[in-house]
């Protein structure tokens, strides 16, 4: 009989079998089956708890994404073993994969439900440190994904009752970050309640529970945030520069995630590390070379190029160009090592490296340096050189520090920058100009890029989108990004058009979420050369 039943009937005896299985269950049976009385599998923790592993994915999830971003921006490129040019290379994407979606997968993913749930226990116990902490994770994580993407899901997020998600703004999505972020400073600023920094600094591993540094950080994420809109009329630089200076006051406040390197798995290590072999086949572009050579600076070479770039086997700097495959016509000692200072794609397994290339490399987050820039370039844009120029001088300053610290988080190779060389760098008229007048955007973003190479992909991909890519800066008659070109060969589906976001994740998305993305035209080969709206006037 049962043979003849079509589907439906099939499914319904099916499921009348397993709901009279449930109801003859005895008490026993159903004691047996309550796993929240099973101390060794708890269903609820303390709210502290959640924090490590999210802490985790928010300064690597970056890096995940950054090998992409990276090549987009130009800071480096997939060249070892390649026969041809790379999607990415070419300002593309990868069709059917994740690549460039790690960001995505861990807002909505691993943050996703243990972000909410750590936050309510926070306030339902007035933790309002805690909850503090939970409210910048958020905001961090709206702004990265917003940044990348454009129209990000904010609303419908985290709703277990739906199938499908729409997309909000990103207009939406800037207003809920700075929403946020107040919070954060709101509640980082109480001492009431049950604020306790020895509780927080059980699984705070960054600031080991100093909320007035995670306060800084509050302050830090909105002036990046509001330095986005120099496109809009609503740009407010005076009120950038007025949160740059309530956040970090030197490198000592930088957020920094430290890889302990004791997992014979690996798992503790810095994602850009040998041993993690995720960038063992990069390798820096022409691009960066020019910016450190003196190409683009009246011939001054800039004493951080072999301290943070990997030279050739002949002790030469070069760098690849995305628009020709692999190394081109250079010889074996003239094609630059990777990051590690080894041909080809090995490298020794612990043994270091060099800048943030190192396995127990502490990455950061954000920088007082990258904050410095920020200032300097509100500042420029707000009539005031003078602040800008020494804003600009005390992020160049921060930065060879930071690179000197980064060069002895596990002894690495390099030689530190002497105060000579960093004096002599500081006083060279190429980088910083005698006068105030003479600073230009180009100076600014130009050391800024330096500055945030290869660990500050967002805030990259970012900055240049806002100036276009190849704008000219009035007051140097020169690109704001000297020596950048976009590739010649451009991936087929941009018809000819530069990259101006990565398309959502698609496993997510192009599988499961596709009315929804039918609606912002995120089916459409070339969305990915779509502007977002806070590039736009």
């Amino acid at each position: 009989m049962t043979n003849f039943l079509n589907s439906k009937t099939r499914t319904k005896i099916v499921r009348g079998t397993v709901l009279a299985a449930m109801l003859a269950v005895t008490p026993s049976c159903r004691q047996f089956l309550d796993v929240n009385t099973n101390p060794n599998a708890p269903q609820t923790v303390t709210a502290n708890l959640y924090l490590p592993p999210m802490i985790h994915w928010m300064f690597t999830a970056p890096q995940y994404d950054g090998r992409f971003i990276g090549r987009l921006t130009q800071q480096w490129m997939l060249a070892n073993g390649q026969s041809a040019l790379s999607t990415w290379d070419r300002m593309g994407y990868d069709p059917s994969s994740d690549n460039g979606a790690e960001q995505w997968r861990d807002v909505y993913w691993s943050l996703g439900q243990n972000l909410v749930d750590m936050m309510t226990k926070a306030e339902a116990e007035q933790r309002w440190d805690l909850l503090g902490v939970g409210q910048i994770m958020k905001a961090w994580g709206w702004q990265v994904l917003t940044d990348m993407h454009g129209e990000i899901i904010v609303k419908q997020a985290i709703d277990a009752s739906r199938f499908s998600f729409d997309y909000d703004t990103q207009e939406y999505a800037y207003g809920e970050i700075q929403r946020l972020l107040g919070l954060a400073i709101t509640n980082l600023g109480r001492s009431d309640g049950a604020v306790d920094a020895t509780y927080l600094a059980r699984t705070d591993k960054i600031y080991n529970g100093d909320r007035t540094k995670w306060l800084k950080l509050a302050n830090a994420m909105m002036a990046l945030n509001l330095n986005h809109f120099t496109n809009k009329s609503t740009y407010k630089p005076a009120d950038v520069i007025a949160y740059v200076d309530k956040a970090f006051a030197s490198n000592a406040d930088d957020p920094l995630m430290l890889y302990t390197n004791t997992d014979p798995a690996f798992a503790d290590r810095n994602f850009l590390g040998v041993s993690r072999g995720n960038v063992n086949s990069y390798r820096q572009t022409l691009f960066i070379l020019g910016l450190m050579n003196g190409t683009q600076f009246g011939g001054t070479v800039d004493p951080r190029m072999s301290r943070m770039l990997s030279p050739s086997p002949d002790g030469q700097y070069r760098g690849v160009d995305p628009n020709v495959i692999a190394f081109g016509a250079m010889t074996t000692t003239q094609q630059p090592m990777n990051f590690f200072g080894y041909t080809g794609s090995t490298g020794v397994s612990g043994s270091p490296s060099r800048y943030i290339f190192d396995d127990k490399t502490r990455l950061p987050l954000m920088t007082y340096a990258q904050l410095q820039f920020i200032k300097a370039e509100a500042a420029y844009r707000n009539g005031d050189k003078a602040t800008a120029l020494a804003a600009y001088k005390t992020a160049i300053s921060s930065h060879i520090d930071f690179v000197n610290a980064r060069n002895t988080d596990n002894g690495q190779t390099p030689t530190q920058i002497s105060a000579a060389e960093k004096a002599a760098f500081l006083a060279d008229p190429n980088i910083v100009p005698a006068s105030a007048a003479a600073l230009t955007l180009t100076h600014i973003m130009s050391q800024k890029y330096i500055a945030q190479w290869g660990w500050g992909h967002n805030e990259i991909f970012m900055d240049m989108r806002r100036y276009h890519w190849t704008d000219i800066d009035p007051a140097s008659g020169k690109q704001v990004y000297p020596g950048f070109t976009p590739p010649t060969n451009l991936y087929p589906d941009n018809g000819g058009k530069v990259v101006q976001r990565i398309r959502p994740r698609y496993n997510s998305e192009y599988v499961w979420n596709v009315p929804a993305l039918t609606a912002i035209g995120g089916l459409a080969l070339d969305f990915h050369t779509k502007p977002i709206w806070i590039t736009q006037p």
